[in-house]
């Protein structure tokens, strides 16, 4: 029997809030897939401005309704360009499936009115981008997952199965925004949690300290010395004892988070550019030696996200675990848009009634089928 596929498009934005990848994918209704192409669309500067606002709850629901109508145009038009970059027509292109930008995560349970819920939000108004693009777009994924006792998070674990498979156990470390593990393992069910920050901090450090936005392979870093009594301190922030499955994001690691722990950081700043990159590595360390190893053995670490091209935390992590690091491009993989390609992948769950929720990873009570769908 002849194979059928469907052209998709995945659009992800990350913690770092720094723009839209965008992953033109044919997928195979045995869930192989071929990558055909990628685009990344950087937010102005006044928008990100506006959407770090509203993630550091220095906002009003006003600015939440405009940007979500302004985020959904952008991640239309970073459809749109790839679209063009590809050389496809929109007619050839099924459907999209965006993940939206996530502007608040509450993941653990609060009550009102004797009511208890977790919640999400993410917005890039999937009703525009259906309009401005022609195309079927999927949205709202982690909302179904919470609905029924998740975290909505981690999503991309489903799509590291079909991708990496089992054949050696891994660690598949994104390190974006947050940092995030998908296990894939001979010896036990797949599971995944958020390690802690990724990049968020180091970028934040860089900002304020360097007036630049990130530290480019890590050079920055590299140039200064860790300050072990600086990294102690920050290690004893409570999520990093927590046992999964838990997520986190900038409703924690925010700008007050950053200035209280710049406060009291190293004199030279070079060191607490060093120290806060030791922090991203070693709580990637002692996640895996906490709440991976045992449960199973690891064989090696998978790098994928912006950190995956920061040499010195990539040496870090490779001292603090022992492990062999590899990075998604050994897989043919573009560490860019893995996350992309994930959405697609989810999308075509949703289209086609299958769960594609992994409830070890995120802890729901069962699998259901995510996703919101505006047809075209």
């Amino acid at each position: 029997m002849e194979r059928t596929s469907k052209t998709a498009i995945g659009l992800m934005s990350g913690t770092s809030m720094d723009g839209v990848d965008a992953a033109a994918v044919r997928i195979y209704d045995d869930y192989n897939f071929e990558f055909i192409s990628g685009h990344s669309l950087k937010y102005p500067d006044d928008v990100r401005t506006k959407l770090l606002e509203i993630a550091n709850n220095n906002a009003v629901t006003s600015d939440i309704c405009f940007m979500d109508f302004v985020t959904g145009k952008l991640f239309a038009q970073c459809a749109n360009e790839l679209i063009e970059k590809a050389g496809l027509n929109p007619k050839d292109v099924d459907y999209i499936a965006s993940h939206g930008q996530t502007v608040f995560h509450i993941p653990e349970d609060k009550s009102i009115g004797n009511i208890t819920a977790k919640s999400t939000l993410q917005i890039g108004n999937i009703s525009v981008i259906a309009e401005l693009t022609g195309i079927t777009t999927v949205g709202d994924f982690r909302s179904r997952d919470m609905a029924c006792g998740g975290q909505g998070a981690p999503l991309v674990p489903f799509a590291d199965e079909l991708i990496f498979k089992k054949d050696k156990n891994r660690a598949i470390q994104n390190i974006g925004g947050i940092g995030n593990v998908t296990v894939l393992s001979k010896d036990c069910d797949t599971f995944a949690f958020d390690t802690g920050p990724g990049n968020m901090l180091i970028d934040g450090v860089m900002h304020e300290l360097f007036n630049l936005p990130y530290d480019k392979d890590g050079q920055i870093a590299a140039k200064g010395q860790i300050d072990n009594e600086f990294l102690n301190r920050l290690l004893t922030e409570d999520y990093y004892k927590k046992f999964p499955p838990k997520s986190t994001g900038r409703e924690l690691f925010n700008d007050i988070y950053l200035q209280n722990i710049l406060q009291n950081s190293p004199e030279n700043k070079y060191d607490t550019v060093a120290s806060v990159t030791a922090l991203s590595a070693k709580t990637i360390a002692d996640a895996y030696k906490n709440f991976v190893l045992p449960k199973t053995s690891l064989d090696e670490i998978v790098l994928g996200g912006g950190g995956a091209y920061n040499r010195t935390l990539k040496n870090l992590i490779r001292d603090y675990t022992q492990l062999p690091v590899k990075t998604h491009a050994d897989f043919n993989i573009d560490d860019k848009y893995k996350e992309a390609i994930a959405f697609a992948l989810l999308g075509f769950c949703t289209l086609n009634h299958t769960p594609n929720n992994l409830p070890a990873c995120t802890g729901a009570k069962k699998k259901v089928i995510m996703g919101v769908v505006a047809y075209s």
